[in-house]
């Protein structure tokens, strides 16, 4: 098996963090113009007519997701719903730099949602990785210099991207 990395990989690896930092910049150009539960709701109606004409089938009463509707809606309004909700509200008072980078301890969460509510096994590995993803953030929010995190001043948006990551978690 070839598993070496060509560009169109580098590129779809690439792609998914590009775009959940361009939505952070982009809620928080628009702050000022519009509500972040607004921004949110036409995001996911436009995503919602975008998506129907691949996905009407899926809709109807007779497939075969339709009786676990419930569960799919739950995860939804966890994941997509609430997480991108409490980002737009955070961007209100806090940065995309500060949101992206709270929002990269959602390895973490989701290793602690799952020992603690679904009773999974957590590895030396996820635990190292999950370290590592924070003291990357670590990095980033005292410019190397460790002395600054000391000076690090928390705004109410930084508690909503938390909500945010503890959402996702959920969900994933």
């Amino acid at each position: 098996m070839n598993q070496r990395l060509n560009p169109a990989t580098a590129l779809l690896l690439t792609l998914p963090p590009l775009l959940w930092a361009g939505n952070a910049v982009v809620g928080r150009l628009v702050h000022a113009l519009i509500g972040p539960m607004t921004l949110n709701f036409l995001r996911w109606v436009l995503a919602f007519l975008i998506l129907l004409p691949l996905a009407h089938r899926v809709l109807r009463r007779s497939s075969r997701v339709w009786p676990d509707w419930k569960h799919f809606a739950l995860l939804g309004l966890l994941g997509v719903g609430c997480y991108n909700a409490l980002q737009y509200l955070a961007l209100q008072t806090s940065t995309p730099l500060n949101v992206t980078l709270v929002a990269s301890s959602i390895p973490m969460w989701m290793l602690g949602v799952g020992a603690l509510c679904f009773g999974q096994k957590v590895s030396r590995q996820q635990i190292a990785g999950a370290l590592l993803s924070v003291a990357g953030v670590l990095v980033v929010l005292s410019r190397g210099q460790w002395a600054l995190l000391v000076q690090v001043r928390l705004v109410p948006g930084d508690v909503y991207v938390l909500l945010a990551t503890l959402a996702w978690a959920f969900y994933s």
